[in-house]
């Protein structure tokens, strides 16, 4: 095979390394971090972003067909409509000793969508809305026991999990948490059950009778079975715990509002995040009154959870979603990608397995062990040739059939050098630096 030319090391990758030296970790966002995608050679930075164009520190600009801000941009980079509010929001002060108004309108929006629901509380992340979900949950139940399927964050009730059994988290999305620093009194309170297996659940609510909140991630990569969440509604009213529905990465993909509203099935408590406004930060947790109503047994209370920005820019984005028929769109042009890769794979002799939903598309290598070499060299690949891309694509919006034409032209050439790689085992050879780490793993 002929010698690619290297990939020059850019200021983004040489900022990475003085980042890694100031910041425990590099970054506040372990799925923005450069070894995730390609070690040493990732840029890493963006200048500035507009659609799916990011352009890095030196100037060079990238499709991103990849994380597209780990999915909080569903309507593409800087849309017009969401910035022209939060502009004005901004002008008019964003924060004052005065409540925003539009927490109110935002709340009657989101209340509309979700005729089951009665009350909304806001945060500004997924993470902290989660632990809202729980602690409300938790209130209302007065048992402290969860049981969960899914990925669900970073706080103490999540990763106690890993207190209990250290492998306990590796089959929810991240392997390698280490709970240091989780109070060793929560183990045993967290239980995990596969996604799909509701014999699980039962054995769980079978074996333990103090298990107050059931938490399951709507859906991610794997649609659910028949019947697997009305059983899981079912065992949550059987049992008395509070049922939430984890919404905040497939939220407003496949149907305005939560998966849950597309399978008919409704929790005590859906919280929703990332997309809901589009890149800027927002996120929040609506549910049945009584349940709801528990939050005023506890304290959960945060200054920045009133800023103006967050809601604006969430209600304008749910009106630019709904204007564009947004889950449509996404499943559409999620479809072509998705049959794209399949037809290169096969063109090829490439074996692949793609999965869905069309909105969150991915694909990953069926080559065991090898796998994860040959997912970096497509990466290093497509970056040469002006593309972020990895193993999964968060469709937006702003991802057209002419750049996803220009896209899979890209992976139709790559996908022939990692066959010919593969087939002379040469895959290492051609790399420039390190596999990516697949989970959790120090930097230092």
């Amino acid at each position: 095979m002929e010698k690619q030319n290297h990939i020059k090391k850019g200021k983004g990758a040489a900022l990475w390394e003085k980042a890694k030296r100031l910041i425990p970790g590099g970054n506040q966002l372990l799925s923005k971090r450069s070894e995730m995608f390609l070690p040493g050679l990732w840029p890493a930075y963006y200048a500035k972003a507009k659609g799916i164009e990011v352009t890095d520190l030196d100037g060079r600009t990238y499709l991103d067909f990849s994380i597209m801000g780990i999915g909080a941009c569903a309507l593409g980079y800087a849309n017009k409509k969401v910035n022209a509010v939060v502009k004005r929001a901004v002008d008019n002060g964003s924060l004052t000793t005065l409540n925003a108004p539009e927490e109110v309108e935002l709340a009657e929006l989101l209340l509309k969508l979700h005729p089951w629901a009665k009350k909304v509380r806001y945060a500004r992340t997924g993470g902290e809305a989660m632990a809202i979900a729980v602690r409300i949950a938790r209130a209302h139940s007065g048992r402290s026991k969860i049981a969960f399927s899914g990925y669900h964050g970073w706080s103490d009730w999540y990763l106690a999990t890993n207190l209990e059994d250290a492998k306990g988290l590796n089959e929810h999305l991240l392997s390698g948490l280490e709970p240091a620093g989780v109070p060793s009194e929560l183990r045993g309170t967290v239980l995990p059950f596969a996604y799909n297996r509701i014999e699980e659940l039962e054995a769980l609510l079978s074996r333990h009778k103090d298990i107050g909140t059931i938490v399951v991630e709507t859906v991610r990569h794997h649609e659910p079975e028949r019947g697997f969440l009305e059983k899981v509604r079912a065992l949550a009213t059987k049992a008395g715990a509070v049922l939430i529905f984890d919404e905040i990465t497939v939220g407003w993909r496949i149907t305005l509002g939560g998966a849950h509203l597309h399978y008919g099935v409704y929790p005590d408590i859906a919280v929703l995040g990332k997309a809901i406004a589009n890149g800027y930060a927002m996120a929040a947790i609506i549910g049945r009154e009584g349940v709801m109503d528990s939050v005023q047994k506890t304290f959960i209370s945060s200054t920045f959870w009133t800023e103006r920005i967050g809601p604006v820019a969430a209600i304008a984005t749910i009106k630019e979603m709904k204007r564009v028929n947004l889950p449509a769109y996404l499943k559409r042009v999620g479809t072509l990608i998705g049959e794209g890769w399949r037809q290169a794979a096969e063109r090829h002799w490439l074996k692949i397995r793609v999965h869905g939903p069309e909105a969150l598309v991915g694909f990953a290598f069926d080559y065991g062990e090898k796998s994860q070499a040959i997912r970096t060299l497509f990466t290093q690949e497509m970056l040469r040739r002006g593309f972020l891309a990895s193993g999964s694509v968060y469709m937006s919006h702003a991802h057209t059939e002419k750049n996803i034409k220009k896209y899979l032209s890209a992976v139709n050439e790559v996908f022939a050098l990692l066959a010919e790689a593969i087939e002379k085992d040469t895959v290492a050879s051609l790399l420039q630096g390190p596999v990516a780490h697949s989970g959790f793993q120090r930097l230092t």
